[in-house]
């Protein structure tokens, strides 16, 4: 999964020992998943290379606890965010962390909502996104592409929607998969399950800590996984003009990733991969 461990909005992580105890599940999932950085240039960039202009208006949806709004408004003078989540506590979390340590005048340019991703915002923004294959909830086609479709006609004219998605063999597999962040805890992916013919799956994440201690699986998923090409035709059925696909290159070893997104039409079917989808109104 992606991932960016430098966390800006808000109080930086504590640099004290972690253990089950005094770890916040919050903190360690978006110092251990989230990559702000690399979600808010990739939106730029693209956007910029279509209209000659950088985006102002942002859309998060399933915005938890709305890191990636904290950072956008942070990001360039006069930007404007929106975040949709239907979980309060999240929101809550995010008003004491994240918008509560932004500076008065950036503070007044985002708001948080407490309502389901389907509802109408408050403006039509350039940007919307739905990260962290979020959207995944939505199990059922017909539901998904009505999601799509209100997706679409949120946005101002020429706006982008963006969606991540992920595959490869070890996709549909019963695997645990760990990796240390900064040395300081271990975060574990788990998939336990995996039903072929509805492409239902389970996920959890777990966190380890050097004590010994567990915060055991603060966070389950419930997911359909989507296909690239059942994404685009979904896509181009709710009438988006355009989909473009950015896969993210190698580092100098060719072992790892190095970060960075390029706009590609071809794919590599190694064992795992993340993608982003670019849909254009």
């Amino acid at each position: 999964m992606k991932k960016d461990t430098t966390l800006k909005s808000g109080r930086r992580a504590s640099r004290s020992p972690l253990s089950a105890r005094n770890a916040d599940a919050h903190e360690l999932y978006q110092l251990a998943v989230q990559s702000p950085e690399i979600d808010i240039g990739l939106v730029s960039r693209a956007f910029r290379r279509e209209h000659g202009r950088w985006p102002l208006t942002l859309r998060e949806d399933f915005c938890g606890t709305a890191l990636l709004c904290a950072e956008w408004v942070r990001s360039r003078a006069g930007r404007r965010a929106e975040g949709f989540d239907i979980d309060p506590e999240p929101a809550r979390w995010a008003m004491s962390r994240h918008l509560g340590a932004l500076r008065p005048e950036a503070r007044a340019r985002v708001r948080v909502r407490r309502r389901d991703v389907r509802a109408s915002g408050s403006f039509r923004p350039d940007v919307r996104v739905a990260l962290n294959f979020s959207y995944c909830v939505f199990r059922e086609r017909r539901v998904l592409l009505d999601y799509f479709r209100r997706a679409r006609a949120s946005l101002a004219t020429g706006g982008l929607f963006l969606i991540d998605a992920h595959g490869g063999p070890e996709a549909s597999e019963d695997l645990v998969e760990r990796r240390s962040v900064d040395g300081r805890f271990t975060y574990v992916w788990e998939q336990p399950a995996f039903e072929p013919f509805s492409a239902h799956a389970i996920r959890h994440i777990t966190f380890h800590f050097r004590d010994g201690s567990k915060l055991r699986r603060p966070y389950t998923y419930d997911w359909r996984l989507w296909t690239v090409p059942e994404l685009r035709d979904l896509l181009d059925e709710a009438g988006f003009a355009r989909v473009d696909v950015y896969a993210e290159g190698w580092d100098k070893d060719g072992r790892n990733g190095n970060g960075v997104f390029r706009r590609v039409t071809r794919g590599e079917n190694c064992a795992s991969w993340i993608v982003y989808l670019a849909a254009w109104r």
